[in-house]
């Protein structure tokens, strides 16, 4: 997901002013405020295998008719079933393996008997009706927009409950067909391959197909007037892939210029990662009424229609949401506490495609545009502040630091393993640790704690620096006093430039492991000038004092 607040602040009027009549909006100050997560003992306890999702969409009314099939494995040890589905929805029946069976409903869930039986996979039928509730970022959104019906849903974090019963859980992927219905005239989306379309009288039906694993968040609906175009890009893998989007009529010829940019992006990101991970499926964007940004869902990723302008100033949303296809789809969090794993290599992913784009001076321009200092909270296990700069920008900036410590050559090594080892699967951040040690063959306990499970905000230091010439031997002291209060004594490779007459320069590292830190090095000669972290490798205010 990518939140463009800037951008948002920078298009709100105007896309007021172009979408007049548009009935879906969001305050960016309140809406986060009734995001929360499933406590641990209302997790459910199964493993889904497949959903089979139908739903029937009245958009004049608001309200689902829906039908779900979960095919799942209960543990035998269990003698509970709990399923998450939001108690403001109606339940018509629940069959369990075709049979009626006793269920009750509390906290959102449903909670059904384990039956005695000797197969630990069952078979759940539910029939459902109801107006999802509005929790979250968005969950299900009846929206319109020029007096046009536009339906879609944002489920992140756990929010797929509010409008189909599932185990809400991102480390619960499952294999999954959806069916939508709708008024004729609207053309209905969803994740992987259109297996069928048809229609009854004034309705039509959609039906999608996803061929690989996917977690309840991701799981998308969009429909709407969409105007269709298509574009394909050739995989390093020799496959071609289908590139699908659905677009409001009066932004077609906009979003044809904005949206040429994604082969590009592919190149860049299948030479960097390795192969698209959907590559059997589609890769596929749809306008939704989200202004804040975009959103991830698996191979259909929705853009806020104030981000499509014809102009390619939102380039860095399309990398982002791409990029979540490698972080964050395939390789999907075991817990909302690793949500940096999705958020942050999105984000660094923005800065990998500008520095292939425009070299080095791409990477540090684009790491500079998500330098601050005012990160709240720790990188892992953010509570419910799972959508803030420290998750994403902090997120970068760690993978950037991380990169200088082992190395180019070790630090790409690492994406690729740690992709190929947890694709189509979940990976915590101690899974992450495990690999970057093995890869770089260095113990990352330190740098972890500091900037992962322990330390907030960054380095906030001192520093000067004193020549020094006695019997011809020429030094240079350097001293660093760290300030910041998030975390005590940070340790960390330091970058230091020497620039002497004639434009010579020297570049010399230390090693800082003390909160005040003191170091004498040899030189040549003076140095006219002295630069800290040249660049910009640091997630560091740096403030020289009086020399």
């Amino acid at each position: 997901m990518n939140r463009f607040f800037i951008f948002f602040l920078l298009t709100f009027t105007a896309g007021i002013l172009f979408f007049s009549t548009t009935s879906y909006s969001e305050n960016p100050k309140t809406i986060l405020k009734n995001v929360h997560l499933f406590s641990e003992n209302e997790k459910p306890n199964l493993d889904v295998l497949h959903y089979s999702i139908s739903v029937d969409l009245d958009v004049k009314k608001r309200i689902i008719e829906g039908k779900v099939i979960i095919t799942c494995v209960v543990p035998k040890i269990k003698n509970e079933i709990v399923i998450n589905f939001y108690e403001n929805m109606q339940i018509n029946s629940l069959r369990l393996n075709k049979d009626s069976i006793f269920y009750k409903r509390e906290k959102n869930n449903i909670i059904i008997d384990r039956p005695e039986s000797n197969s630990d996979t069952i078979i759940l039928m539910i029939d459902y009706r109801g107006t999802p509730q509005r929790v979250g970022l968005s969950s299900f959104v009846f929206g319109s927009i020029n007096k046009q019906s536009l339906v879609f849903n944002l489920n992140q974090p756990n929010y797929a409950s509010t409008w189909f019963p599932c185990n809400d859980d991102p480390s619960d992927k499952a294999l999954l067909d959806i069916k939508i219905t709708n008024d004729i005239e609207n053309i209905s989306v969803s994740n992987g391959i259109l297996v069928d379309s048809f229609s009854v009288g004034n309705r039509k039906t959609f039906h999608w197909r996803s061929l690989y694993p996917i977690s309840t968040y991701l799981i998308a609906i969009y429909s709407s007037n969409y105007i269709h175009f298509s574009d394909k890009y050739v995989s390093i893998t020799g496959d071609t892939l289908p590139l699908e989007y659905y677009v409001l009529p009066n932004q077609l010829e906009e979003a044809k210029i904005d949206f040429e940019v994604h082969p590009k992006i592919f190149g860049i990101f299948e030479n960097l990662f390795g192969p698209y991970p959907f590559i059997k499926e589609k890769y596929g964007v749809a306008t939704f009424l989200w202004q804040l940004g975009a959103m991830e869902h698996q191979t259909i990723t929705g853009i806020g229609s104030n981000f499509i302008g014809g102009n390619k100033f939102f380039t860095d949303i399309y990398v982002h949401e791409l990029a979540h296809h490698w972080w964050g789809n395939s390789v999907g969090p075991k817990t909302w506490k690793d949500i940096w794993l999705n958020e942050g290599f999105a984000t660094y992913s923005e800065a990998l495609y500008h520095e292939s784009i425009s070299g080095k001076d791409g990477l540090i321009s684009t790491m500079q545009s998500k330098f601050r200092n005012d990160f709240q909270n720790t990188l892992y296990n953010p509570g419910n502040d799972l959508f803030t700069p420290t998750v994403y920008d902090k997120g970068a900036w760690v993978l950037h630091m991380l990169r200088k410590k082992i190395g180019d050559e070790n630090f790409f090594k690492l994406l690729r393993k740690y992709y190929e080892l947890y694709k189509y699967s979940n990976a915590s951040t101690l899974d992450f640790l495990k690999v970057c040690e093995d890869v770089s063959q260095k113990n990352l306990t330190q740098f972890f704690s500091q900037w992962v499970f322990v330390g907030e905000g960054i380095i906030e230091a001192n520093f000067s620096w004193n020549f020094n010439e006695l019997n011809e031997v020429k030094t240079l002291e350097i001293k660093i006093e760290q300030r910041q209060t998030g975390y005590n004594e940070y340790q960390f490779p330091l970058d230091i430039k020497l620039i002497y007459e004639n434009e010579i320069e020297e570049i010399k590292t230390i090693f800082v492991n003390q909160r005040n830190y003191k170091q004498i090095l040899l030189v040549e000669s003076k140095p006219l000038k002295i630069i800290f972290d040249p660049d910009n490798w640091l997630l560091a205010e740096l403030t020289e004092e009086n020399n």
